[in-house]
């Protein structure tokens, strides 16, 4: 049976050579294209689904004002306290802490920074069960000085040793290395190194605190536990203890497998996020381009089937049924999508490596080790083998062997009618294409608008950097000071809280409005000089000054703050009074009057609206510097700038990045949507060309004898041309009509995730369409030129 059907499928491979390259071109173009979404999408899902019992498992995060756009995924140490102690269905419940910035590593020679360092507590391996490749979880934090780190970060120090037992430096703090964890769990938090939270000496009073959250928090609960019954018995036990510390935020269960794809929105979160609106955007144009194949097929099956009529006439006379030629006909199908599934497998493995570097994973594509890959593989062959040759299976079977052995056959439809099913098929081609040019001329134009917008303060030529070592800590003043006498540096601030970086916040208070509630506000914490050196523009009052003592105890608030304190315009706000309870002792109030307001200015990603924010001189959260370079050549001032260092702190080497890269990094997500976006988009148009350019063929050669006697009657090249490419731009801009609304909406709905976005305009839609027709006629022009310029004898001789 299977050389019955291998043999006449290669042979109309080769008998219709252009057709069949055309269609394994699609098929390879779909299926590659698929693969590689898919190895991708699977890659997302899996994260967590190695931890037994995860389905038990949930993150307790927090909604400010219970408002769904206003999301945070920390919360306070006393959250995990409370859940254990109070609530019999929590079975364990655990902290996280991620170090505010990158630590110095020394260990063989080496001393490097490394990143993505937690303070866990004690219980953390009960709860989620990695993997060991030196050492094991039991007892892993006995002793305070106790580190488990990455195999990648064990490599780095240690080489191939195992290095259990060993001692390396955190940050001028001896450790022990009591366990290396392998590299390739799919755990949500990326873990390089790992130290008990005990470890980190905060006083019992903090780790009771309700307002206090730079936590993420675990909770597992029992067996047959409800979630959702839980969560509101938590939101009511909590709520007044959050209520007298401003009692505004909510705090909900996230189930641990939804971490990863469902936090994008979220603030303040330490975990790998991916996007589950882009997971399920790139499953779609998968399958869009996989139709898009498999209607290729069916236009050009069907378009082609007067050359196949008499060996089907011939078929049925000798004895075929129906039901044979079918299995035939799909049989060949199937042949023609497992060579375009080979071609696909070998075009994915070298194309791997390549999405692996830009998607920062390590995907695997082994056939070998996982039969269910294989599986996979075959079950999607003959889907798409059956689905794309059921139809032209069908037609070509349903042949009369009288009238195509007379020569009678119309292929194209009944007599005098038009072949509404390949029409249809080209406008859906057209309008999923259509679709994805509109969605990424959007989406390019949404992410230059965030790389390009006035963020309302200067980004460009700021070298910004921790302060490291105490010596650095206890004489910054003195360190900026020596700094600003070298020329080509303009100014420097001390601080805590510039753009890009880690923020705090509090609550704010209004002595003359008691009437309004107190207001969460991003704390600011900056020296005289950091107006100047970020250039942001005062609206109203004045900077602080050093030759104002009493400035310590002031306030320059911004114009989102102004309105959200209810104090009017910026001009009245000046002279307000406002309190704040300090970090250092929560219990005490820092009060003192608004002498400037400045205008908004975006401190974080435009994923978030600008929030109340205030600046205020607070030395003791003095933890980075921001140096404003002049001039363009830059190098000899980072020269310069490292020396100064190398003097103050020369036990920690600097480490530094500019302000504008900072934030071009947090677009990184939108950026690589664009270019798949874009990339898939191209596959899409050139698949849906490639079926055109055969429809093309086969109209040109169908309509060859009336292009012949029209030439004779002595029309031109170019209206043979208008004649025969009409039809298919018509098709096009009906697929521009029903495109563009769908386009449209969704699009919007995409925008509306933004605080910040472009609108949608008329021109978006044009471009679309014109670059739609454009490749149609380039597409079909190649053929019908070919075919307006041939010779009318040739095509008349038969006559």
């Amino acid at each position: 049976m299977f050389q019955s059907v291998l043999r006449p499928g290669f042979r109309n491979i080769r008998r219709q050579k252009g057709f069949s390259i055309i269609n394994i071109a699609g098929l390879t173009l779909g299926f590659t294209a698929s693969l590689l979404i898919g190895l991708f999408v699977r890659d997302e899902q899996q994260y967590d689904k190695f931890n037994p019992g995860s389905e038990n498992i949930y993150r307790v995060y927090q909604k400010m004002n219970g408002d769904v756009s206003n999301i945070i995924a920390t919360s306070p140490p006393a959250f995990a306290v409370a859940l254990k102690q109070n609530f019999g269905e929590v079975e364990e419940a655990v902290r996280v802490m991620a170090f505010n910035s990158k630590e110095l590593i020394e260990a063989n020679d080496k001393k490097l920074y490394e990143e993505n360092g937690f303070l866990v507590d004690s219980n953390f391996f009960e709860m989620f069960s990695l993997h060991f490749r030196y050492g094991s979880a039991a007892k892993v934090f006995s002793d305070p000085k106790s580190i488990v780190i990455s195999a990648a970060m064990a490599e780095k120090y240690f080489g191939k040793e195992n290095p259990v037992g060993k001692e390396l430096t955190l940050s001028k703090d001896v450790m022990r290395v009591q366990g290396v964890l392998e590299n390739s769990e799919k755990f949500h938090l990326p873990l390089n190194f790992l130290i008990s939270l005990n470890a980190a000496g905060y006083p019992a009073d903090i780790m009771q605190s309700w307002q206090w959250y730079p936590f993420n928090t675990y909770v597992r609960l029992r067996n047959g536990s409800n979630a959702d019954q839980l969560q509101a018995k938590f939101q009511s036990f909590s709520k007044p203890f959050l209520k007298g510390e401003g009692g505004t935020n909510v705090p909900y269960f996230q189930p641990l497998g939804q971490v990863h794809l469902y936090s994008s929105d979220f603030s303040y979160d330490m975990s790998i996020r991916g996007n589950i609106t882009y997971v399920k955007a790139l499953t779609i144009i998968a399958i869009f381009i996989l139709l898009i194949a498999c209607f290729n097929f069916v236009n050009l099956a069907t378009s082609s089937a007067l050359k196949r009529a008499r060996e089907v006439g011939v078929r049925k006379t000798i004895g075929a049924g129906r039901k044979a030629l079918v299995i035939q006909f799909i049989g060949e199908t199937i042949l023609l999508a497992a060579i375009s599934m080979v071609i696909a497998v070998a075009a994915t493995r070298l194309l791997l490596p390549s999405l692996n570097g830009f998607t920062e994973k390590s995907i695997e594509f082994d056939l070998i080790s996982n039969p269910l890959v294989g599986l996979t593989l075959t079950a999607l062959t003959l889907v798409v083998g059956i689905l794309a040759g059921f139809y032209p299976a069908l037609v070509l079977s349903s042949f009369q062997p009288v009238k195509v052995l007379k020569g009678s056959i119309v292929p194209d439809a009944a007599q005098g009618g038009r072949p509404w099913l390949r029409h249809g098929l080209v406008i859906i081609q057209f309008s999923l294409s259509v679709l994805l040019i509109i969605s990424a001329i959007v989406v390019i134009n949404q992410v230059r608008y965030m790389h390009n917008k006035d963020l309302g303060f200067r980004k460009k030529q700021v070298m910004f950097f921790p302060m490291r070592g105490e010596n650095l800590q206890k004489s910054y003043a003195s360190f900026k000071n020596e700094l600003m006498g070298y020329p080509g540096i303009a100014s420097v601030s001390i601080g805590y809280g510039f753009p890009g970086d880690a923020f705090g916040d509090g609550l704010m208070t209004v002595k003359e409005k008691p009437e309004v509630k107190p207001t969460r506000a991003t704390q600011l914490m900056v020296d005289e000089d950091y107006i100047k050196t970020l250039g942001l523009k005062l609206l109203a009052g004045r900077n602080f000054s050093k030759h104002i003592s009493s400035d310590v105890s002031a306030y320059i608030i911004n114009e989102t703050a102004v309105r959200e304190l209810g104090l009017g315009s910026a001009e009245q706000a000046i002279g307000k009074t406002l309190s704040w309870p300090t970090w250092r002792k929560p219990d005490s109030l820092k009060t003192g009057p608004v002498i400037g307001v400045v205008k908004d200015f975006h401190y974080k990603s435009l994923h978030e609206k600008i929030e109340p924010s205030v600046l205020q001189i607070y030395p003791q959260a003095y933890s980075k510097v921001a140096v404003k370079i002049s001039g363009s050549n830059i190098e000899p001032i980072i020269g310069k700038i490292k020396n100064v260092w190398n003097r103050y702190s020369p036990d920690y080497p600097i480490e530094y990045n500019f302000l504008d890269e900072s934030f071009g990094k947090m677009y990184k997500g939108e950026d690589k949507l664009k270019t798949l976006l874009s990339l898939f988009t191209a596959i899409t148009i050139f698949v849906s060309c490639l079926g055109l350019l055969g429809l093309a063929a086969y109209a040109a050669e169908r309509r060859k004898k009336e292009l012949g006697v029209r030439k004779v009657l002595g029309a031109t090249v170019e209206g043979l041309v208008v004649l025969l490419s009409k039809d298919f731009l018509k098709l096009v801009l009906i697929s521009l009509l029903l495109a563009s609304p769908i386009a449209w909406y969704f699009m919007n709905q995409w925008l509306d995730n933004f605080p910040y976005r472009i609108t949608i305009s008329w021109w978006m839609f044009a471009v679309a369409g014109g670059l739609a027709v454009l490749l149609a006629l380039l597409t079909v022009s190649f053929q019908t030129v070919k075919a307006a310029l041939s010779n009318p004898v040739q095509n008349l001789r038969s006559e």
